[in-house]
């Protein structure tokens, strides 16, 4: 259902097709810099998801499994920072899973090079 934010040519075939797909899209794909414990950029991208209004009252009744307070870990990783203790702060960080994705879906989303 996602469609990116830019017409990328290894997802389109042209800017027109791109538009099309984008002002009728329910969901919508960018990829940034993902960043360090410091807000440095990194050399690897993460994904930004924007819903439409058509589709989060599915997302909010149907596909949200749970919803953690994540505000305790927060304000221990930056007084840990501030304190210099950023190798313990990282030792906090949830641990990074790869989440599989099939090939067309990598595709359509820009995540093949």
């Amino acid at each position: 259902m996602a469609v990116l934010t830019a017409p990328e040519r290894s997802v389109y075939p042209d800017a027109e097709e791109w538009r099309r797909q984008f002002e009728q899209a329910s969901v919508i794909v960018q990829w940034d810099p993902e960043r360090s414990l410091r807000g440095a950029a990194l050399q690897v991208d993460s994904i930004q998801v924007g819903l439409s209004r058509t589709i989060i009252e599915r997302y909010v009744n149907e596909w949200t499994a749970e919803i953690r307070d994540c505000t305790p870990l927060v304000r221990k990783l930056r007084d840990l920072i501030a304190n210099g203790r950023a190798s313990q702060a990282q030792k906090l960080l949830p641990r990074e899973r790869v989440y599989p994705v099939e090939t067309r879906i990598a595709r359509r989303l820009g995540m093949e090079e």
